[in-house]
């Protein structure tokens, strides 16, 4: 599977806020765009994305920022790419020829899981996880 860069950038712009995560803390952009090496003007974007998804939360002003709309256990992998990439993991088959329904089957079922598995992981194994596939889930 291949992750666009946006997902990229997503995680680990979440990941970020996920490490900095205090009530009343907010992180600033030019921060965040620092730490991760993302630029800004994209991050602005994709800010506004996630803030829309309810996954970040921001304050205005002088002190604004932003902070995650809830507890980094909270937040699972599944809930980023709804609202980053709704079409990463999803299906979509004919059902034409005669084994056209037991493949359609197939990747449902392959979706479900995969789904199911996404639901798991949450931002908490992201800022816990090992450095290239030391997991523990």
């Amino acid at each position: 599977m291949i992750a666009s860069l946006k997902v990229e950038y997503s995680l680990r712009v979440l990941a970020q806020l996920a490490r900095r995560h205090k009530p009343g803390t907010v992180v600033r952009i030019e921060d965040l765009a620092k730490a991760e090496a993302i630029p800004a003007n994209y991050l602005v974007q994709l800010l506004n994305e996630l803030r829309e998804g309810e996954l970040v939360a921001s304050k205005r002003g002088k002190a604004g920022g932003y902070r995650l709309a809830r507890n980094p256990s909270d937040i699972s992998l599944q809930d980023v790419l709804a609202v980053v990439e709704p079409s990463l993991g999803k299906t979509k088959v004919t059902v034409k020829g005669a084994s056209g329904p037991q493949v359609a089957a197939l990747w449902r079922e392959v979706s479900r899981r995969l789904e199911a598995e996404l639901d798991k992981v949450t931002l908490a194994h992201l800022m816990r996880g090992g450095d290239g596939g030391d997991w523990e889930i």
